[in-house]
């Protein structure tokens, strides 16, 4: 078997993912909806508010009664009612009247604006000064003005964050359709990696790179299904792919894939029935040995063993796959934000090969960050643990001078 089978850029891979379908929808309560992408445009039921309300503590009023008025020459209002919060008043606003009203009060028939406590004076028991003029609809929010029955409120693919469930909320929307969360299938594989409850011995590592995926699994919004660790036999571990493909959408091993002569992984999966090899071999640094492949419109990663490199190739391309099932937008990870940082020192790269830097940021006083790349041999996991983010050294260039300006993506 040759080195590689199908070696491909990281702009084609990411190509490759988006040729996979989005998965299916699903009705969850709001409050289960954070982070869920929207499947369909949620149309507003009713007009948000219902009647026009004020939007301070003060007095409903006719605009008109108030012009000119000022600290030397103030409107003389009567004040002939004070709105109950949450009650429709029956009270109706003539000119020369004032009704007391609370924030988020509805406003009474005939007024048009709200003057703020602020600007007035009692004058008297039942009267008021009012010392600043207001125009109409000043102070108030007006019926339909936060949301219009009828229109588009939310359009699919939207993100759900805490202020879109508290704004659905008010419309009394309590459940929505959203895209169906993956299932992930975690297998770590290799004769030498032992679970985490066991005290490896000589040769043997314990099995970081499940734990590791699973969490990003999570933090992407999936779920992960854990199974057993694969052993270093082609058969067996094509059984448990087989198994993994049966019960989740995504599929993703690590280790067994290497730049040696045979690749177990590979081996494995392309005796699958029905399965096509899309990639073997990355043009990237580190995980140049991933693999993608597909079953029945489902995706099967193989990751690098080493969890340095399954990690980044995981944050990289699998986490924004992950959230693209799900309606978010496909892009080139890692997820998150990003930090323009100044380069401390320069770094050297190897044309033909896209790298992955792990860097740690430093904010200065006067705000600009510095990024110092964290260098490790491979497969140290502490460098991971040192580093704030990722920056990404393009395939054709030599690399990156110190003082250049970077983007770098927060891990």
């Amino acid at each position: 078997m040759p080195e590689f089978l199908n070696v491909i850029t990281a702009d084609q891979m990411v190509d490759l993912l988006g040729r996979f379908g989005r998965l299916s929808s699903q009705r969850i309560p709001l409050d289960a909806s954070l982070d869920r992408f929207l499947f369909e445009d949620i149309i507003t039921p009713e007009d948000l508010p219902e009647r026009p309300r004020s939007t301070v503590d003060g007095y409903a009023v006719r605009a008109a009664d108030t012009f000119g008025a000022s600290d030397s020459i103030p409107a003389f209002l009567e004040v002939v009612a004070a709105v109950p919060m949450g009650v429709v008043p029956d009270a109706m606003i003539l000119p020369g009247q004032a009704a007391q009203i609370p924030t988020g009060g509805f406003l009474p028939e005939g007024a048009d604006a709200v003057v703020m406590v602020e600007y007035t004076n009692p004058a008297g028991s039942n009267a008021i000064e009012v010392i600043r003029p207001v125009t109409a609809k000043a102070n108030v929010l007006d019926k339909g003005e936060d949301a219009k029955r009828s229109e588009i409120l939310l359009l699919a693919g939207k993100s759900m964050r805490p202020q879109e469930i508290g704004f659905l909320a008010a419309l009394g929307i309590t459940e929505i359709r959203t895209y169906r969360q993956p299932q992930v299938a975690v297998i770590s594989s290799g004769d030498e990696v032992v679970s985490i409850d066991r005290k490896p011995q000589l040769g043997q590592v314990r099995d970081a790179n499940s734990h590791s995926l699973a969490a990003l699994v999570r933090a992407s919004g999936a779920e992960p299904i854990s199974f057993e660790i694969a052993p270093d036999n082609a058969g067996m571990m094509g059984e448990m792919i087989t198994s993994a493909l049966s019960i989740a959408d995504v599929v993703a091993i690590s280790g067994g894939s290497s730049v040696g002569t045979r690749d177990l992984m590979v081996e494995a999966v392309a005796d699958l029935p029905g399965v096509e090899i899309l990639a073997h071999g990355v043009a990237i640094r580190p995980g140049k040995p991933t693999m993608l492949a597909h079953q029945n419109g489902k995706a099967i990663f193989g990751l690098p063993g080493h969890p340095v490199s399954a990690l980044v190739v995981a944050q990289i391309f699998m986490a924004p796959f992950l959230r693209f099932l799900q309606g978010g937008k496909l892009e080139k990870g890692p997820l998150g934000s990003k930090t323009e940082a100044e380069l401390a020192t320069s770094i050297s790269s190897t044309v033909g090969l896209e790298e992955f830097i792990r860097v740690r940021l430093d904010k200065t006083s006067g705000g600009t960050y510095f990024a110092y790349p964290v260098f490790g041999k491979s497969g140290m996991l502490s460098t991971m643990v040192k580093a704030d983010g990722i920056i990404a050294i393009p395939m054709n260039s030599e690399g990156l001078s110190k003082g250049e300006k970077t983007q770098v993506a927060r891990i």
